[in-house]
């Protein structure tokens, strides 16, 4: 008798897990897609608190086929996922953090979006329980899309379904060096490689839970290791990105999300020592990938710390991260009746400074709050010239018919 292949291996990395185990693993119980179409691979990495013994407590009274891995301590989250990867059979796996949960029907939804949709990777919908989830990309459900036309960027973590032949037939694996970012570099590869992304916005698939003992990954992690993080996603996106506006449009998310922080609020209380190890170890990164193209995309604020960043002005830094911190509003200075807002952060047109123009003007997204901003720009000045152009064919005709 031959066993059906599953539909989905659950990958289970558990370290020090309890009692959140317990709820996590009752939300996978409760599935309402088959048991037989389930397989879970849990792997103790090496805890000291019983979620060994919970899991295998769990494997034997459970519906369907669990498997449990206990091993030494790795040190992180990629190598309980890479050992889970590895032994699993399912057409695709789902990545579960042992402190979090799945929402009812999550498994059912997202596997049948897959297969309707034929897409490589789904993102079901999440929400945060005594912590913050991304929100920007739950708009609607969408049964295709990908990386360039949506929001998807803005979440990397590997709580997605994904199809298991896409993930082999490239050997992708959980880098093991990274101990923060691992998870971005993976789900950013597997957005680039796949045939077409799917959303499941209408039902919440996945609760990302805060733990109260604050060992959750997320909050731990020297700032080193978020430079490494940055540089690790920058150079997978150059490598499978041309240069352009499309890799521009992606290398937003590093630069945003991952580097900016660096030179936000905690950049003030850093020593002398740290603010000079921070800007050398960014100077690489934006010698190499901050371009034009990615400085529009960004607000004036953001885009002004970075430039900073960039040209390695820490001095002026200082003042412009005091100002972002006191929540100031910067005041806005429109020019060419109306056509253009630039935001006067601290050294703007300071002469000493020699900070560009440029980098103070407000794109129309961010411009369109302040009062009095005329949207036009250079389409305006085309239909300008047009109807210049036309009176003067208008005159010359008149003269003739004269």
């Amino acid at each position: 008798m031959t066993v059906a292949q599953p539909d989905v291996s659950v990958i289970i990395g558990a370290y020090e897990a309890m009692p959140y185990l317990i709820e996590c693993l009752s939300s996978v119980e409760a599935q309402t897609i088959d048991p037989e179409r389930i397989e879970v691979i849990a792997v103790d990495d090496g805890s000291t608190d019983g979620t060994g013994e919970y899991l295998e407590e769990f494997a034997e009274r459970a519906p369907m086929h669990v498997l449990v891995i206990r091993q030494e301590n790795s040190g992180g989250p990629s190598g309980p996922r890479n050992v889970g990867l590895g032994k699993a059979t399912g057409r695709y796996v789902f990545f579960l953090d042992a402190d979090d949960r799945l929402g009812p029907e999550a498994l059912e939804r997202m596997v049948g979006m897959a297969d309707r949709a034929g897409t490589d990777v789904v993102l079901g919908k999440v929400e945060g329980v005594n912590r913050s989830a991304p929100k920007s990309m739950w708009g609607k459900t969408v049964e295709r899309t990908d990386v360039y036309s949506s929001n998807i960027k803005f979440t990397l973590s590997a709580q997605k379904l994904f199809r298991r032949e896409l993930l082999d037939r490239h050997g992708m694996r959980f880098d093991e060096s990274l101990f923060t970012g691992e998870d971005a570099l993976f789900t950013m590869e597997a957005y680039l490689r796949a045939d077409g992304v799917s959303v499941v916005a209408d039902h919440t698939c996945y609760y990302l839970v805060g733990r109260d003992d604050g060992k959750h990954v997320t909050k731990s992690g020297s700032y080193t290791l978020r430079f490494d993080s940055a540089r690790a996603l920058m150079n997978l996106i150059a490598e499978l990105v041309p240069a352009g506006g499309r890799r521009d449009q992606l290398m937003v998310r590093p630069f945003l999300v991952t580097l900016l922080p660096q030179f936000g609020p905690k950049y003030l209380t850093d020593s002398e020592e740290i603010r000079r190890h921070k800007l050398e170890l960014a100077k690489p990164l934006m010698d190499t990938y901050w371009t034009e193209g990615v400085a529009q995309r960004l607000k004036v604020h953001e885009r002004l710390r970075l430039h900073l960043v960039a040209e390695q002005r820490p001095e002026l830094l200082l003042d412009v991260v005091k100002f972002v911190k006191a929540k100031k509003q910067a005041a806005a200075l429109l020019e060419k009746k109306g056509r253009r807002v630039y935001l006067a952060y601290p050294h703007f047109r300071d002469r000493a400074a020699g900070i560009p123009d440029s980098v103070y003007l407000a794109e129309p997204r961010e411009a369109r709050a302040f009062p009095g901003y005329r949207e036009g720009g250079v389409d305006t000045f085309v239909r300008r010239a047009v109807r210049k152009a036309r009176r003067v064919l208008t005159s010359r005709e008149v003269r003739q018919a004269a």
